[in-house]
């Protein structure tokens, strides 16, 4: 095991938790694995969030700092935010085109139907009054949710991780202003605090087979057995199209044209990042992984993944969108008489990228965000409960193209900026 990659130890922690979970529920051993196994794949999720701001802090200030120049930052900054657009437009595009072509939500019949709503209604409800909160605050309450009016109280959350990076860069942007023999203690500090960081990430990562042993484990054995589940299948197969299409057509694409990045080269780069996405449903918690990986896989400079992986773990949520897109129309497809006119479908864009934007800062955010999304459109959100049984597995899936997203944005901007270092074997 010591000698093998970290992608590859992961994998097996990955498929021998999927064996023993699936084992554990055919002996009725579901207790044991909840009581005595999730608890250490909760430490390890655990763990990466406890680094996840510090790296977020560290880094950025770091970056920033070496920019040395305001309008390096300006370019940076609209370069990152375009690509994540356009990207987020694109995979939403995708969802509603797919969606439209295979109509999943004809699949569901009545029976089906009464079923789902029924055993998830309790669910769906809860998401329902969290997204009335959300639409209650006004238009603009997604600014005002930007800026903290405590940033300690903002470190120690980590749904508020634009708070940070707000403040963070308000800081960057004072050190480039000031003198360099004044603001050059203060950066030395950081670069060293953040030797420091990568270090501890390695540890961490140390811990990571088991950890994803121990969260596919418990997964197995929670998936629920639901007669009904095999109406899902053709919506479970919609997204799992879209995302495929976005992670392995639309990604390897934009690198070859805008990076001349060899597209294989670049998923070996980041699979650790990938599985460990896959195992935690988080791109927030897989930020330490994703940055190591592009930082020191793709040669992308600390410069540019300091500001634009944290970034877009933030606001970049491309499988989420897509997600929301093809939900919505399922829902619509299995409730309503009628199909939604073009557009409806076209709010749907943009809503859903508006959505992808402002959801970081709220509970369970896609799910909550797609409420937004059907309430929007017309579509009665009660249909939520039709899409839970299946959630899980596809929020695993979304997160790895939410997370290849970032790391290609990344890798295409830091050689828009002279900023790609291409590693030997490249």
């Amino acid at each position: 095991m010591k000698n093998l990659a970290m992608h590859w130890k992961i994998l097996i922690g990955m498929v021998l938790g999927l064996l023993f979970g699936l084992l554990m529920k055919n002996l009725e051993q579901n207790g044991f694995v909840v009581d005595w196994i999730k608890p250490f794949g909760t430490i390890f999720i655990n763990l990466l969030k406890m680094i996840a701001v510090p790296l977020i802090v560290v880094s950025l200030i770091v970056g920033l700092a070496d920019l040395k120049d305001i309008s390096k930052l300006s370019k940076l900054g609209s370069r990152t935010v375009l690509f994540y657009l356009c990207s987020t437009v694109v995979a939403v595009t995708i969802g509603l085109v797919l969606a439209n072509l295979i109509k999943p939500g004809r699949y569901i019949n009545d029976e089906s139907r009464k079923s789902l709503i029924e055993n998830f209604s309790v669910d769906a409800s809860q998401k329902i009054e969290l997204a009335v909160k959300a639409k209650n605050s006004g238009p603009l309450q997604p600014l005002i949710d930007i800026v903290p009016d405590n940033f300690f109280k903002a470190l120690s959350d980590n749904g508020s991780m634009l708070q940070v990076i707000f403040f963070v860069i308000l800081i960057g942007i004072g050190l480039i202003l000031i003198e360099e023999k004044k603001s050059k203690p203060v950066v030395d500090f950081f670069k060293g605090l953040n030797d420091v960081i990568m270090k501890i990430i390695d540890i961490i990562m140390l811990f990571s087979p088991y950890g994803v042993f121990a969260l596919m484990a418990s997964l197995m054995v929670e998936i629920p057995d639901f007669s009904t589940l095999g109406a899902l299948g053709i919506y479970g197969l919609t997204v799992l199209l879209g995302l495929f299409i976005m992670a392995f057509i639309f990604y390897p694409t934009l690198l070859m044209i805008f990076a001349k990045v060899n597209p294989i080269k670049f998923f070996k780069a980041i699979a650790p990042a990938q599985l460990l996405a896959f195992s935690t449903s988080s791109s927030a918690a897989t930020l330490p992984v994703t940055m190591e990986c592009v930082t020191d896989n793709l040669g992308v400079d600390e410069e540019v993944s300091s500001f634009v992986l944290p970034l877009g773990a933030t606001v970049n949520m491309d499988g989420t969108s897509l997600y929301q897109a093809v939900a919505a129309i399922f829902i619509a497809q299995a409730m309503l008489p009628e199909a939604l006119d073009l557009q409806t479908q076209l709010m749907i864009v943009v809503t859903a990228t508006l959505a992808s934007i402002g959801s970081a800062a709220v509970p369970s955010a896609g799910m909550v965000m797609l409420v937004i999304v059907l309430g929007q459109a017309g579509i009665p959100e009660a249909g939520l409960a039709l899409i839970f049984a299946i959630d899980r597995p596809l929020d695993m899936c979304r997160t790895v193209v939410n997370v290849t997203s970032d790391s290609t944005i990344a890798t295409i901007v830091a050689k828009s900026v002279g900023k790609l270092k291409t590693p030997q074997g490249f």
